[in-house]
Order: C-alpha cells, then structure tokens, then sequence
C-alpha cells in the first residue's frame, strides 16, 4: 500500500484479511485513524514503588488535502501523548505533541516534522519516536520533565483481536477496526524524572496496541472503557465497552489468552460495573476508578493504583480522558495482574 493512497476503498474496509507481519505493524494511511499504543508497569532499581507509562502515537488522514499535489500539504497528522504514572508521590506526568505529515516517505520529504513507516513500525513525531530495532521496539520521548527511553522485547506472538484481527466495534458493520496486541512486553531501559534517570529492572512489562479503521465508532456513543492486563501467570485479558449518552454499552467485547488457547468474548459477555467514583477538580469529569468487570475468563476487581490519572490534551488530539495503571483482583481476591485502564467521553463526547 503506497502512503500516498489516498482513501481506504470498500474493498479494503471492514472485511476481515490476514495481517502480514511486519508490513500491518507499519502505518496504513488510507484509514481514516490509527494509533499504537503501548502502556507498561515498570519496578525501577533501589525503589519499593513502581512506575506506570503510557505513550501514544496517533495518526489521522485530512480529507480535505487527499489531492493536492504540493509538498505542504498536511495529508496527515500525527499526535503524540506520553505520561508516567509516579505512584509514590502521587503524580501523573504528562505532554504531548501535533505536528503534519505529507504522507511521503520517512526522510522524502524534508519539509515534514512528523512521519511514519509504511513497511514497519516507524512513527516519528520531532524527537518521539517509536520504531523497530532489530526483533524489538524501541521508544524514545523527551518531554517537559520526564523522558523515557525503552526497549520492548516480544516474549508471546501477536494476538489479533476479534475476527482474525477485524474488531467489531458497534451494531453497524462498517463500525470496525483492524487490531492485533502484542501483551506481555518485556521492559527494558530508562525512565527519567526531573533530571533523573532511573534504569528499569527485569519483570516490568508492557502491553502494545494497534489499531486502524475507518469509521470505528456508532454516531451515538459517548466514548469508552478498556482494560489491557497483563496477568501474573502469563495470560493476557482485553476487556472493553463503548457506552451511549445514558452509560449504557452500545457494543462490548475482548479477549482472554491463556498458553495457545485465545477465546474471542461474543456480543454481552463483558459487563464493566462502576464500583467507585473520582471526580476530577479540573475538569469536573466523574470516573469510575473501580470496576467489576465480568468476563467469561473470571469476574475482576479492576483498581486505579492512582485516582488523579486524567489526561487533558487540548492542544493536540483535543479529548479529555482517563489513562491509568490498574490492579486486577480476581473472583477469589486475589491481586493477579497489573495494566491499564482507559476511559473516554466522561469530560466530553468522544469524536473521532
């Protein structure tokens, strides 16, 4: 697929295909939105408490611009959002960065800021980056007051979430994203804090994931709930719910992989039930930091290691939203897993 494209055809949207590694792990321009995400929980050296990181590269086509000719042309934009959970003192870190891209090749056009690899993972955005070095990724950001610099060694292969990597996402088929995970990341590196860099020790771990689509959500929806477990024992559980105006879910669904054996969840056979709420003093937004989730792998306790995890980023994507490293308890109490917990809508409706 060439990055000049242009627009997704019906041919390409909405059916499922077989993801080719590591071309599908590249950007796929002619979709509308896409983004990768990697979220982590990371123990640092000669400290009891742990760090939780999120960073976020997005990418969405302009329409408008598809047929212009010139080299200025925004064809693309790409954002950028990166926080670091501090648990001990209570803080979540947080930047972000916009900038266009004319959707030529990394380095063919030197008037970009921005760019992202079409044959591999390769997304530049200044001085962020996520790309692939030799068998593992590597992530780069230096923002205001922190940076990270990590290495993601895949320890399981790709999990391809829904049909074969095809994720129904609403009652309408054309609702859908292309969307594979890659869990149970091995961590490696540095994150730094005020001037400090703090080396990250073995057994922190990460969760990647990537999705492209479209049209991805019902013109009713509010936003939505996801979590993305690592579990203890080497499982990995993806759990969402896109909600309406009233809280209701328009649509649900996930995964559970355990060894080889992955089960799809079918249509109901996730329920998020809100335990506890936050209300943010900023935004006024109210979110549920503590959920029941029912899955058909077990019932889970999901809580936030951290209330204030609410990320504003008005100055690129313009949403505002909760980000944040969870704990998972399981029907039995007992702690079986750490990851991430994203909620969207609750500050504003969620378009994309």
């Amino acid at each position: 697929m060439a990055a000049d494209s242009g627009q997704a055809t019906s041919s390409t949207v909405n059916k499922p295909r077989r993801l080719i590694f590591p071309r599908d792990a590249g950007a796929h321009p002619e979709f509308k939105t896409e983004w990768w995400y990697i979220t982590g929980h990371a123990k640092v050296a000669g400290q009891e408490a742990a760090y939780g990181f999120q960073i976020t590269f997005f990418r969405s086509r302009v329409d408008g611009t598809q047929a212009m000719k010139s080299r200025l042309a925004a064809k693309q934009l790409l954002f950028a959002h990166a926080a670091i959970t501090d648990v001990q003192a209570k803080h979540l870190h947080h930047d972000q960065r916009i900038a266009r891209w004319s959707g030529a090749a990394p380095g063919q056009n030197g008037t970009d800021t921005a760019s992202a690899g079409t044959q591999d993972t390769g997304v530049v955005l200044r001085d962020w980056s996520l790309l692939r070095v030799g068998a593992d990724l590597h992530a780069q950001v230096q923002a205001e007051g922190f940076a990270m610099d990590l290495r993601f060694a895949s320890m399981q292969p790709v999990l391809l979430q829904g049909d074969a990597g095809l994720s129904r996402k609403g009652p309408d088929p054309r609702q859908t994203s292309y969307y594979y995970s890659l869990p149970q990341l091995q961590v490696s590196g540095t994150l730094t804090l005020q001037g400090k860099p703090m080396q990250v020790e073995v057994g922190s771990t990460a969760w990647l994931d990537h999705e492209w689509s479209e049209e991805v959500l019902p013109p009713n929806a509010e936003g939505w709930d996801w979590i993305g477990i690592n579990l203890f024992d080497g499982s990995a559980l993806t759990a969402f719910r896109v909600r309406d105006k009233g809280g209701s879910a328009l649509w649900d669904g996930g995964s559970f992989r355990s060894g080889s054996t992955l089960y799809i969840f079918k249509l109901g056979e996730v329920i998020f039930k809100p335990l506890r709420n936050w209300r943010s003093p900023t935004s006024r937004a109210s979110y549920p930091v503590e959920w029941m989730v029912r899955t058909p792998a077990d019932f889970y306790t999901v809580k936030a290691v951290l209330d204030n995890q609410e990320l504003d980023s008005s100055n690129s994507t313009g949403a505002i939203y909760w980000e944040g490293l969870c704990e998972v308890w399981d029907s039995n109490n007992q702690l079986v897993g750490r990851g991430y917990l994203e909620m969207t809508g609750y500050a504003a409706p969620l378009r994309m």
